[in-house]
């Protein structure tokens, strides 16, 4: 059984540049390199893992190719680059070299049109992944679902995948907007979702186990086991769990599903979604 965690995160930390770690985020304020990870996924009997960007530059996008060249078990990367450029094409063709670069993300979360993903320029740049082979994993609060479901409906043929079950309300408790959107989302069979990311989205000092189980739910009776993908989101996570203590959450949940099916959660399902 080939074992991923298909998202984890890596940085020197820039106080300027990772504005976004602020300081009730002490924990992240420091450097969080591949030295730092293979034990823990050693330990947690992970084979390897998918590096995502952090950063909106292709010097982040570079960085993590360079620490791919250098760390085996870095086995795919999910980069950057400006998908609204009018030098895209040209851009996409050089990354295409790669073999470890899989795909390409945007902080869509981040901005502050919430219609982002439609604007045409955007739109542009995902019909051209296609064209390259490369994937897009949507980064999204609930309140963007309707656009994406937008987007993912135009693109029949690119291959999308949702982040984080695409952060849910869990401290909150709030579950019945984004169940609504999430299951119009799934019915999309172009779109795979990420288990991951669900300690910081719920209480990070009070959550109990069972907090998540509604969520985890609703996204594997709507996705089914085959499109479901565990990832860390590693040292994101650290804002609320051990390493160890996340990867529990989902193994406890997904422990009474056949050996099968734990095997594409794992793994099987980034291998292929990745090509890893």
């Amino acid at each position: 059984m080939f074992r991923i965690d298909a998202h984890q995160h890596f940085w020197q930390f820039d106080a300027v540049r990772d504005a976004w770690i602020t300081e009730d985020m002490q924990v992240l304020r420091q450097d969080f390199l591949p030295q730092h990870l293979q034990p823990l996924l050693a330990q947690a009997g992970m084979d390897g893992c998918v590096a995502v960007q952090a950063d909106q530059s292709e010097t982040e996008t570079s960085f993590l190719l360079q620490l791919a060249a250098e760390n085996d078990f870095i086995k795919g990367v999910v980069g950057w680059v400006d998908l609204q450029a009018e030098n895209v094409e040209e851009r996409l063709e050089y990354y295409s070299q790669f073999p470890k670069l899989k795909g390409f993300r945007h902080i869509v979360q981040g901005e502050q049109d919430d219609a982002f993903m439609l604007r045409p320029s955007f739109q542009q740049g995902i019909r051209l992944l296609q064209q390259f082979g490369f994937t897009y994993d949507i980064l999204i609060y609930p309140k963007h679902l309707p656009y994406a479901i937008e987007l993912v409906a135009r693109f029949p043929q690119q291959k999308f995948i949702v982040d984080h079950l695409a952060k849910p309300h869990i401290k909150r408790g709030e579950i019945s907007f984004w169940k609504q959107e999430i299951e119009h989302l799934a019915q999309h069979p172009n779109v795979c979702c990420k288990v991951s990311g669900l300690v910081t989205e719920a209480d990070w000092k009070g959550w109990k186990g069972n907090d998540f189980a509604p969520y985890l739910d609703v996204v594997t009776a709507a996705f089914g086991t085959h499109r479901l993908v565990y990832g860390s989101d590693w040292p994101v996570c650290l804002l609320a769990a051990r390493y160890e203590e996340q990867l529990n959450i989902v193994q406890k949940h997904f422990e009474t599903f056949s050996e099968a099916e734990q095997a594409r959660i794992f793994g099987g399902n980034a291998q292929q979604f990745y090509a890893l």
